[in-house]
């Protein structure tokens, strides 16, 4: 436990050299882009009168427009609120913001994962709050801001996984990577013909070629496919260091803005999210079925205050031991490297402890239930149809 009580923290002269490095090579991923590109453009337009140069243009235009920048998009089947639709929470969102100095948002959109985050898109990289509703209904009113402020926090320049230079570096490479460079397992045929079928043979020497082929093919890509991995892999351990310092910053602004318990609640009920999931996966099969003749509303308002009275179970259930502390709790390193939520609860049961200065009374939280039922009926209506998906 006492890796947990005292965790070094990285130097600022270690964080500024990795930034450094990592702008670098996502600076580099940007140019090899740009010149793969243009370079493909003069061999197929210089190179007409050959047939080499054109296909090997082709071959780099490929790779170019694979690693290509990809606005962010709207996820379609979500539904998404603007600043008309929603003028009480927008106004929230736009203090927390302004308190953050982080840019304000400019969509929302109701999910039905037990989380909060923020997500980017279109060509001007405008930010959306994906506000997990389970979250929201399920926790006390200063648990979904604390929330909220700790995702806001990681819009600041400390996030260096989330800006315009090495955060679309990283997307590029991850969203290249199934497409042309990670090799696939179904690439191989076999074939399930009896040794006594017609023609058998013929099938089984097709195969055969068509499986050489691809093995020549994923020859040929492994360069490309090992020099973007390790890339990427570069990419994630530079940008460690700050991301490490960005969570800490994250949780700080968040305890400043809605109270230092209210961000150790919310990291506590953090652990609720699984299983959370798995109940209103449950609970919306069971409605489905069981529905009778009871009004789609009353079903709509059932399965929120169902998965709310779970989540308030289970907080009472699994919540931590009071008698051990934040402190004495879990594991100093979460995934990847991430400090973990036990880690951070002890680092800010040790630092002063902050009220909260942005807070919501009852009657703009019933305003804001106002401007989120139409919505809330959309989303129970997709649940309902697609239930959750349990990857959490």
């Amino acid at each position: 436990m006492d890796s947990v009580r005292q965790t070094p923290p990285e130097s600022r002269a270690l964080v500024r050299c990795a930034t450094v490095a990592a702008y670098a090579v996502a600076a580099l991923v940007h140019l090899v882009t740009a010149g793969l590109f243009i370079g493909s453009l003069l061999l197929i337009v210089l190179g007409l009168r050959t047939v080499i140069q054109p296909m090997v243009g082709l071959v780099m235009l490929g790779v170019a427009l694979s690693l290509r920048p990809r606005p962010g998009r709207l996820d379609a089947e979500l539904p998404t609120l603007r600043h008309a639709d929603a003028p009480v929470l927008f106004d929230l969102l736009d203090r927390m913001a302004d308190a953050a100095g982080v840019r304000r948002i400019d969509a929302i959109q109701l999910g039905p994962e037990f989380s909060v985050t923020v997500t980017r898109y279109g060509v001007r990289r405008k930010r959306c709050l994906v506000l997990g509703l389970p979250l929201w209904a399920a926790q006390p009113t200063q648990m979904p801001i604390a929330a909220v402020a700790s995702a806001l926090g990681h819009l600041s320049g400390h996030d260096l996984r989330g800006n315009a230079v090495i955060g679309t570096a990283l997307e590029c490479l991850d969203a290249a990577a199934p497409r042309t460079i990670r090799a696939r397992d179904n690439a191989y045929i076999t074939p399930s013909l009896s040794a006594h079928s017609w023609r058998a043979d013929d099938v089984a020497e097709g195969a055969a070629r068509f499986n050489a082929r691809t093995r020549k093919g994923e020859w040929l890509l492994w360069i490309p496919r090992a020099v973007a991995a390790a890339t990427a892999r570069l990419l994630l351990w530079l940008t460690l260091p700050a991301t490490r310092r960005a969570e800490f910053a994250a949780d700080d602004l968040a305890a400043r803005l809605a109270s230092t318990e209210a961000v150790i609640a919310a990291l506590q009920d953090r652990h609720l999210a699984r299983s959370v999931g798995i109940e209103v996966h449950r609970l919306a099969i069971a409605t489905r079925t069981l529905m009778g003749d009871r009004s789609a509303t009353a079903v709509q308002e059932e399965l929120w205050d169902k998965a709310a009275r779970f989540s308030e179970s289970l907080r009472e259930r699994q919540g931590c031991d009071e008698s051990a502390g934040p402190e004495e709790i879990g594991t100093p390193a979460g995934s990847a490297g991430f400090p973990s939520e036990p880690l951070r609860m002890a680092r800010l049961a040790r630092v002063p402890r902050h009220s909260a200065t942005i807070t919501v009374d009852e009657t703009d939280r019933n305003r804001i239930e106002d401007e989120l039922r139409l919505s809330k009926q959309a989303l129970t209506r997709k649940v309902m149809r697609d239930c959750v998906p349990l990857t959490q």
